[in-house]
């Protein structure tokens, strides 16, 4: 009973939590958006309990950042979790925990519970996550530029900070169709365009090139050495970007830095085939086009501090 639980009960009900958490910030960042202003406004903007509890009404209408968000995140992990099955390899289901983010969510994680056979069944279960989330988080993007709307005021982009090469190549095509789309200075973004924003940022961060994350397990495929040198180089460069950029990459490079993140050798040491490469090079362009060193305006370490 307590296994059953572990494996099926506590991740529906971490779902379940999730969908309340991440629909409470999508109805707030809904609101600001039918008021023609920047997703987050003010900071109880990101902590909207308080306004929830004055206008328990308005909680459904986040219902469409948190599905757009939910369905990003959890198409992301299906993507590892039938690489793994395709493979043997035992793994749990996918896990979406709820957390006091900017989204609601810390994201979705599935748990892998033997060893890794091949290098190439190791380059499926990394790159097959993060190809399905960018597809996803494209689509999400395509949508929400069409639903946004002209800001009152001009804004620093999407207020969440810079765009990925990805945001500006949807923007540039869409404008064909639709001459009238705003600039990104005057964008007040729909919660939908907000929730493919970051399942972007989530999957370049998922594409960071070291550890146990999804770009260490394709750098590692390709390179154990080559992983190995990145992953002592990576948390000093994060550190350096936490300083100048965002704070948060300090996190990322503390995390790093656990031994837990070293990453463990594969059963069978083949080489990969063409196809597998060719999947590691677009695990590559993948991370150009979701990466952007500033994800928050006015977040570095040295902003925080002068």
């Amino acid at each position: 009973m307590r296994s059953f639980f572990r494996a099926y009960g506590l991740p529906a009900l971490l779902f379940v939590v999730t969908v309340i958490t991440t629909t409470a910030n999508g109805a707030r960042f809904m609101q600001n958006f039918r008021e023609g202003m920047p997703p987050v406004v003010r900071d109880s903007d990101l902590w909207p309990w308080g306004w929830l509890a004055a206008h328990p009404h308005l909680f459904p209408i986040g219902i469409p950042f948190s599905v757009t968000l939910l369905g990003i995140l959890l198409i992301h992990e299906f993507g590892h979790y039938f690489a793994c099955r395709y493979h043997k390899i035992r793994s749990t289901m996918p896990w979406v925990l709820p957390a006091p983010t900017l989204s609601g969510t810390a994201g979705a994680v599935i748990k892998i519970k033997s060893r890794i056979p091949t290098r190439n069944a190791l380059m499926d279960v990394g790159i097959y996550g993060p190809l399905c989330g960018f597809i996803v988080s494209i689509v999400a993007i395509a949508a929400g530029f069409t639903l946004s709307v002209d800001a009152p005021i001009p804004t620093e982009g999407l207020r969440f900070g810079g765009e990925p090469l990805s945001f500006r190549i949807v923007h540039a095509i869409l404008l064909h169709w639709y001459p009238h789309l705003p600039a990104f200075n005057h964008l007040a973004p729909h919660p939908v365009l907000v929730a493919g924003w970051i399942g972007i940022f989530i999957t370049s961060l998922n594409l960071i090139p070291g550890g146990q994350l999804d770009g260490g397990h394709i750098l590692f495929s390709i390179s154990p050495r080559l992983h190995r040198i990145l992953t002592n180089i990576l948390p000093f460069v994060l550190f350096a970007a936490g300083i100048f950029c965002w704070v948060g990459w300090i996190l990322w490079g503390a995390f790093l830095f656990i031994p837990a993140m070293r990453h463990p050798r594969v059963l069978n040491d083949e080489p990969l085939t063409r196809g597998r490469i060719l999947m590691g090079v677009t695990g590559l362009i993948l991370l150009v086009l979701t990466f952007t060193p500033t994800p928050f305006y006015e977040n570095s370490l040295l902003h925080f501090v002068m």
